[in-house]
This record gives structure tokens, C-alpha cells and sequence, in this order.
């Protein structure tokens, strides 16, 4: 291997490396993150899935449905964990844990749905839990969570203003096209991809400023090949997943150097222990190596390469395996691919008009 190749693909070592920390019940990092295990298990069971393995073999599928199960509350909401208090993160986490399972149904769905369209405000935006808090990530879980629940539009639909939710995600548009967590507040790249990912679930990209916002997420990426989150920040492999799926969902992938972000994140890898880190040489999680696995399926790179022939790749609007959401029938809105460069699509699409007035209390 030459000296500046990337390092190759340890796929085997990374499957290992999430079963161990699932296993390793007496880390530090294990009991600390207890509030949040919710996420950690999504994280886990969807990189496992794009690893073409089967979590329910490898981290006991019945027992993490029981477990799952456990953490639904009288409300419908999931808590992160057994004993903690429902909230919208961990609700949809859940949600798409049972659905990789196969056990959606297993739930009690019509609460889930109350409990999620009980947390939507006047002005369209969400609470995350029952004190308050109003964050852009809570409409891109609402929507999201209702959609696999399969009461976001239709017969027995959860009663939400969906026009409403996409009204408030517009409010915090900037003058960048990007997108903060609450009107005024900076444009971040996992708030971008909340805010775009529920208008694609709303089928209202049109409020999307596509060229604009394209170039401020192609302008995210960095000398070393990796993505930045906003200016001046050092890359990191999660925004593989948080700004290569937008960029996936408007049709604009072609806008970075896609292979010098594929190097980025194989050098990211624990070519011993497994596991992808933030940055090279740092140490691996389950929620980066996801974040890694993830871009490097929206990269294409797996399907170029004959060893990987079909195994899942990644949907970019629901975070979830591509059969998964055939199969649950899930819908959005996205931009096809194309050749487009920004001076292209900006003579289609015209100069962008001015960030959207703040809303009226």
C-alpha cells in the first residue's frame, strides 16, 4: 500500500467493536451515557445493518426488542433508557430500532403518535418533552417519528398543522440558507439536516434556498478532506452523515471532493480495535463510527466496490437502512441526482431572496 493511500476497510473489526462496548456493561463510558442508550442502540443496530449484518444475531434481537419495549411510557413517549422520562430524541430513536427489528408493531403505536403530536406549539415548532424545550431537531423527529408510526398523513393520521411545522422550520432559516435551532440562532450543519430532512418528510423543499445552501455546506469542507460543522471548526466524521445527506436530499454531492472525504474517513478508522473515531488517531464510538459508515454508503463507496454487492445503503432522509423504509413505505421529498454546478443552479433557481421574517407571538 503506498504511503499516502488511506488505510483499508475494516468492516469485521467494526461489527466486533459494536457488539464489545454493548458487552462491556462496567465502562465508564457505558454507565455514563446511560440516559441517552437509546440513541447508542440505534446508532449500533443501523451500523451493523450497513455492515450487512444481522443485529438481531449479533446483539440479541429479542431481548433489545424487550428491552425497547421496556423504556415506552403510559404517554407513548420512550425514555432514553428504563427508568428515564419519555422525550422526542428517544422516542424516534426507538421507533426505528423496533423497525429495523421488525417489531413496530409490538408497540403501542396510537399512544406514540399522541405523545408526538401532543408536544406540537402554535407556531408549528415541537417541545422535546413535557418542559419546553423548542429546538429545529424536535420537528425533524416529530415528523420523522410519525411517518414510521405511519400516522403522518392519511386515515387514523395523528392530529398535527404539518403545514405549520414546515412554516416554523422556515423561520429559522438564515441569511446563509442554513439553519439554527430556533429562529435567530447560527446556522449549524446537524441543525441543517434536522430542518431539511422534516421539510423533506413534509414534501415542502421548495422553502429549501438549494443553491445557497449548498454552497455554504460544500464550503464546510477542510484541507484534511473531512467536513466541519460551521466555519472555522475543525472536520469531523459526523458531518460526513449530517451534511453529505442534505447535500444527498438536493441533489448536490458532486459539490465537494467525495473522495477526499472517503479518505478522511477511513482514516478515521481503529485499524486494531475497530470503530471509527472523530479524527485520525482519535479514540472510536458507536455514534461516530454510524456517523462514518453512513456517509461512506452515501458516498457510493460501497456499492463501487465488488466485496460490498448488496448490502444496504442508507436513506438520507430517515437515517434508516434503504429496505427498511421500502418497506414501511415511507415518503419524502428529495431533489434527483444531477450534474448541476452552483452558477447552473443558481441561473435556474434565481439569487436567493432574503432569510424569512421572524415569527409573530
Amino acid at each position: 500500500m503506498a504511503a499516502d493511500a488511506p488505510p483499508d476497510f475494516v468492516g469485521d473489526l467494526h461489527a466486533a467493536y459494536i457488539k464489545y462496548v454493548s458487552e462491556d456493561t462496567e465502562a465508564l463510558e457505558f454507565v455514563t451515557t446511560d440516559y441517552m442508550r437509546m440513541s447508542g442502540v440505534y446508532w449500533g443496530v443501523t451500523a451493523l445493518r450497513l455492515l450487512d449484518r444481522d443485529p438481531a444475531a449479533d446483539l440479541g434481537g429479542e431481548k433489545l426488542i424487550e428491552w425497547t419495549l421496556a423504556c415506552q411510557h403510559a404517554s407513548g413517549g420512550f425514555g432514553g433508557g428504563e427508568g428515564h422520562d419519555p422525550h422526542l430524541l428517544y422516542t424516534l430513536s426507538a421507533l426505528q430500532i423496533l423497525a429495523i427489528l421488525g417489531a413496530l408493531d409490538r408497540c403501542d403505536r396510537d399512544k406514540a403518535a399522541a405523545y408526538v403530536a401532543g408536544l406540537q406549539q402554535p407556531d408549528g415548532s415541537f417541545f422535546g418533552d413535557e418542559w419546553g424545550e423548542v429546538d429545529t431537531r424536535f420537528s425533524y423527529c416529530a415528523l420523522s417519528a410519525l411517518a414510521i408510526l405511519g400516522k403522518l398523513r392519511g386515515p387514523g393520521a395523528a392530529s398535527i398543522d404539518v403545514d405549520a411545522a414546515a412554516a416554523f422550520v422556515d423561520s429559522c432559516r438564515n441569511f446563509d440558507g442554513g439553519y439554527g435551532s430556533m429562529p435567530g440562532a447560527e446556522s449549524h450543519a446537524g441543525q441543517v439536516f434536522c430542518c431539511v430532512g422534516a421539510l423533506a418528510i413534509a414534501k415542502r423543499l421548495d422553502l429549501v434556498r438549494r443553491p445557497l445552501l449548498c454552497w455554504w455546506l460544500a464550503e464546510r469542507q477542510c484541507d484534511s478532506g473531512g467536513l466541519n460543522g460551521r466555519p472555522e471548526k475543525q472536520a469531523d466524521v459526523c458531518y460526513s452523515w449530517w451534511i453529505l445527506s442534505v447535500m444527498a436530499m438536493l441533489g448536490a454531492t458532486h459539490w465537494i471532493d467525495r473522495d477526499k472525504l472517503a479518505d478522511f474517513i477511513l482514516r478515521c478508522q481503529d485499524a486494531e480495535d475497530g470503530g471509527i473515531s472523530d479524527r485520525p488517531g482519535n479514540r472510536a464510538d458507536v455514534f461516530h463510527t454510524f456517523f462514518g459508515l453512513g456517509g461512506l454508503s452515501l458516498l457510493g463507496w460501497f456499492d463501487a466496490r465488488s466485496e460490498f454487492t448488496g448490502r444496504p445503503r442508507i436513506d438520507a432522509v430517515y437515517a434508516l437502512p434503504d429496505d427498511v423504509v421500502r418497506t414501511l413505505g415511507l415518503e419524502s421529498q428529495t431533489v434527483p441526482p444531477n450534474s448541476a454546478s452552483l452558477l447552473d443552479a443558481w441561473a435556474a433557481e434565481g439569487p436567493p431572496p432574503p432569510p424569512p421574517p421572524p415569527l409573530v407571538e
